[in-house]
């Protein structure tokens, strides 16, 4: 039987530009970049030039990895911050043309979806059902269910956007990191009130950039290694040492912690308030980590449907 023939996807986030290319059995590769493209948009309501420059500078690193690998299809999706902007043509066209190929606009609920897929996949459907959260740059996807996501709510609260809008000292004042927190937790009263079983699953799995690096920091894993990563039980005493740490440091000295990449630097205690809200709000223990995420959901029915 052949091999099946690679597939790349590419995530254009509001913080992170992202690639994976893979086959579905031995080929994994990874790799990103922090562009922040969503910077300013919860102010401006606007992309701005640097942030789509940096995109593009991205794809052109990302450009000779899809070759190398000879992919069969390409994916390209972008979400929060594109979502959020009027002028997302300004990066959606130049982006598409970079890459020779269109770059789609998830919408909150399929970027739950997607990211629901790749999380639980391979896990032991005894521990279902699941809660996937998925804490971005722009916004927080949530998604329940055992085999699929059953249920699914996007909320815009994400690390960038916390940054910019409630923590503007450096270190944080305490009132600021309380007030993150507060309004974190209104947005989960919303979902108990509309989804009241999103937040009573038996596992709680989290992805993306904002768990993998409180988890890389709890560790002090220096460099990253992504196996290592990958199903780590998190605990909430362990994401409440790491909060307090990161809370009480200058961006000068939070750029030091070994497992912190220093362009998440500044944001990532934003990132430490949504997790730690999350987690004290429905009274939970611990955390798997995932590295496998909404890339991988997008990955799996590309070569589903070969």
């Amino acid at each position: 039987m052949s091999k099946p023939a690679p597939v790349a996807v590419l995530d254009f986030g509001t913080n992170t530009s992202r690639l994976l290319i893979t086959d579905g059995e031995s080929l994994d590769v990874r790799t990103h970049r922090i562009t922040g493209l969503g910077r300013g948009v919860s102010a401006s309501g606007r992309l701005n030039k640097e942030g789509i420059d940096r995109v593009l500078e991205a794809i052109e690193e990302f450009k000779p990895l899809i070759s190398q690998h000879q992919v069969k299809s390409i994916r390209a999706v972008t979400t929060s911050a594109a979502r959020d902007a009027s002028n997302r043509d300004d990066f959606i066209d130049p982006v598409s043309a970079s890459l020779n190929h269109p770059v789609e606009l998830l919408s909150g609920e399929e970027e739950a979806r997607y990211g629901f897929l790749g999380a639980t996949a391979d896990l032991d459907r005894t521990a279902s059902p699941f809660l996937v959260v998925d804490i971005g740059g722009g916004s927080t996807e949530f998604s329940y269910g055992t085999d699929s996501a059953e249920m699914y709510q996007s909320v815009d609260m994400g690390s960038v956007r916390f940054f910019e809008k409630f923590l503007l000292s450096d270190p944080p004042k305490p009132e600021e990191l309380s007030a993150a927190i507060q309004v974190a937790r209104l947005h989960l009263d919303d979902i108990d009130r509309e989804l009241p079983r999103l937040g009573k699953a038996n596992s709680f799995v989290g992805v993306a950039g904002t768990i993998t690096t409180i988890t890389a920091v709890e560790i002090g894993l220096e460099p990253y290694n992504p196996k290592i990563i990958d199903r780590f039980r998190l605990t909430r005493q362990a994401a409440e040492d790491v909060f307090r740490t990161l809370a009480t440091e200058s961006l000068s000295d939070r750029q030091h912690n070994p497992g912190l990449e220093p362009a998440r630097a500044d944001v990532i205690v934003a990132g430490c308030c949504i997790l730690v809200a999350i987690m004290r709000h429905w009274e939970l223990e611990e955390c798997l980590v995932r590295e496998r995420d909404l890339l991988d959901g997008l990955a799996d029915e590309m070569l589903e449907l070969e």
